[in-house]
């Protein structure tokens, strides 16, 4: 809808500027109105799924000075029983993650979503 008002703007006035300014003002507003939900202190969950998980951790528990925890979990395609680390991080630790869990194992499974609030040490308190 927002684009369709942009185009529509910049096609009835006859100067993309008005558009341009208008895209930005929309882009910030959205940035805004997650900030106001979300908070300052968005926080990211990585799922990591691999054969070298205790490698992995201990890395990132050095490195990046984060902490995982592991939970067994059951893969459906292949039938076989895992470990799923779990890993609360800042957006700024999220690349640093990848980056350990790719360099230890090529071919691990990583999830990287979004968490509304984290509470604990190095997060938010009670």
């Amino acid at each position: 809808m927002d684009i369709v008002i942009v185009t529509l703007n910049v096609f009835f006035l006859k100067k993309i500027e008005i558009g341009l300014y208008s895209a930005i003002a929309i882009y910030l507003m959205g940035k805004m109105i997650d900030i106001l939900f979300e908070g300052i202190y968005f926080t990211k969950l990585v799922l990591i799924i691999s054969n070298k998980n205790e490698i992995i951790a201990k890395e990132i528990g050095e490195k990046i000075k984060r902490g995982t925890t592991g939970l067994y979990g059951k893969g459906m395609y292949t039938n076989e029983e895992k470990l799923v680390l779990i890993c609360a991080a800042s957006r700024g630790d999220i690349s640093k993650i990848k980056m350990v869990a790719r360099k230890i194992d090529s071919n691990s499974f990583i999830i990287v979503t979004n968490s509304r609030e984290v509470f604990g040490l190095g997060f938010k308190n009670f």
